[in-house]
């Protein structure tokens, strides 16, 4: 496909958290999971202040915590599991560990850009309006998993980026992949376009399948809420747009988090991109 410049309006440039102070605030909510905590012990972006953990936890994960050099100067306590459980949300699923540590600093729309300058199969997701941190937190695997350079999501009708929820889904993406918070999602795709990216829209009503759709190059992949879908303006401002194979008379859609995992691999093929056979394991 040759490449194009988009036609777009001219608009203001993104003034969204991109462009705040980078600062750290003094804490943040508790992580748990065992692979969420271990990720951000390992992040040396992450300060980490307070580690619990029961005593069989500690037993299983000793060799693990013991590689981690940031280890030292944290806070480290053995509790029962009860403990543990009360320092988190009702119904957290903790395995036996939490961590207490600051969000991880800001990044921007224009600081994924600039690290994927040089890219020519650089690839973003966006989120419209996916409000579910789980979802968002599995999306957030998936696009780590399929090489993408980060995911957006709006600051309102969204999860808090630092959700313990989240970052256990993540299963520990969301130390390694930028998950990006913007004021206006269709501002964004315009920025896009100015960095010579297509956005790509999963719309079950499309004509066009995704394995048929013509995005090549650097793609933004733009997925709406399970239920609602894209909205109406975000929609209009994609390039294309594109549904999944999915079987007739059996479901109507799947839920975003599945949908953005299987358009990722479709992506990914396409791009290329090399994928590991080793597979992971389960949080």
């Amino acid at each position: 496909m040759p490449k194009r410049k988009h036609p777009r309006a001219e608009k203001p440039k993104d003034s969204g958290p991109g462009r705040k102070a980078r600062g750290r605030p003094s804490a943040g909510p508790w992580l748990y999971g065992t692979h969420a905590v271990l990720a951000a012990l390992a992040n040396p972006q992450r300060l980490c202040r307070r580690l619990v953990l029961t005593q069989e936890t500690q037993a299983g994960l000793q060799e693990k915590l013991g590689k981690i050099k940031e280890l030292d100067g944290i806070s480290v306590e053995i509790a029962p599991r009860d403990t543990v459980a009360g320092l988190l949300p009702p119904g957290a699923v903790h395995q036996g560990i939490a961590l207490l540590a600051a969000p991880l600093p800001t990044v921007g729309l224009e600081d994924v850009l600039r690290n994927a300058k040089a890219k020519t199969d650089a690839l973003v997701v966006l989120l419209d309006h996916v409000t579910d941190p789980q979802n968002v937190g599995a999306v957030l695997r998936s696009a780590a998993a399929f090489g993408a350079e980060a995911v957006c999501l709006t600051e309102r009708h969204a999860p808090p980026g630092a959700s313990g929820a989240l970052a256990k889904a993540a299963s520990g993406a969301l130390e390694t992949l930028p998950l990006v918070q913007v004021t206006n999602l269709v501002r964004s795709m315009e920025t896009l376009k100015e960095a010579d990216f297509w956005c790509l829209g999963l719309d079950p009503d499309a004509e066009t399948n995704l394995p048929e759709s013509k995005a090549e190059g650097r793609v933004a992949l733009v997925l709406g809420a399970e239920g609602a879908g894209l909205r109406r303006l975000t929609r209009a401002h994609c390039d294309y747009l594109a549904r999944l194979p999915i079987r007739p008379n059996t479901v109507a859609s799947l839920n975003v988090a599945a949908a953005a995992a299987i358009a990722l691999y479709e992506l990914a093929g396409r791009r290329g991109a090399a994928l590991s056979s080793a597979g992971g394991t389960p949080d």
